[in-house]
This record gives structure tokens, sequence and C-alpha cells, in this order.
């Protein structure tokens, strides 16, 4: 279905932008290896708790639009890493900004294309100066 990489991640972040079940789960390896980390929240593995998740993340009144901006793509084999960062905007609130967050996005290549094997995300660092001390940039 996903002929590159890069096929598949849009594909996610349109379903995201969409609050479409269906194609969001269409993206991801339907395998137990596949996992998924949000800030704040458990480890979801395999496609029944990924499923379960995002069927309450993608509802009509929590639409976000996300920008994603490309930081690095390793790319070998059957496997592509994506490290993108994440500007998201909540549809209901578009004047309120909230800060970027880095993702990490692992694709894998089987007989049907390329799929989603892991999402994970974290809050981007702080700005110079805000770190706490001992910290990178405190």
């Amino acid at each position: 279905m996903f002929q590159t990489p890069q096929d598949a991640e849009d594909a996610y972040y349109d379903a995201v932008e969409a609050c479409d079940l269906e194609q969001m789960m269409a993206v991801w390896e339907n395998s137990p290896e596949a996992h998924c980390l949000l800030p704040m929240q458990p480890m979801l593995q395999g496609p029944r708790a990924l499923r379960s998740a995002w069927s309450g993340l993608l509802k009509e009144a929590l639409r976000v639009e996300v920008t994603v901006h490309s930081l690095q793509w390793i790319e070998q084999g059957e496997l592509a890493i994506h490290l993108v960062e994440e500007a998201v905007t909540v549809a209901a609130q578009p004047n309120q900004p909230y800060p970027p967050i880095y993702a990490t996005n692992i694709y894998r290549k089987g007989a049907g294309g390329w799929r989603l094997l892991v999402h994970l995300n974290a809050p981007a660092p702080p700005p110079p100066g805000a770190a706490p001390p001992g910290m990178p940039g405190g």
C-alpha cells in the first residue's frame, strides 16, 4: 500500500489531522512488535492497544493540525528511521501556541509495502538557559 516510508509518514499525519481511525490503523504494521509512546502515556504495544488508544485520541473535539519538519532520515534496507519535529495546533484554539514535539518514526518494509512500526515522541528541549542545572542547556 505505501511504496515509500514517506508515503506511510504522510498517511500517518493525514490520519491524525482527519481524525480517521481506519486510515490510522492502515498505516501501522499489524504486528505485536508495533509500539507507540506518546508523552505522559503508557507505552502501547500491538494492534489492539494501538486501536484502543487512537480511537480515544482521534476525536473531532481534539482535532489537531500538525506541521512536520524533517530533522534526519536514516534508511537502510527494510528499515527507515525518520526523526522529525512536530508543530501542533489545536483546531479549536488556533492562536494558542504549543511547544514543538520531537518524534521518531520507524518504518519497516514488508510484503505489503512500508508500515509504521514505532512512533515515539517527546517535548523539545527547553530554550538555552532554561534547563535545570546539570542538564544540557542548564
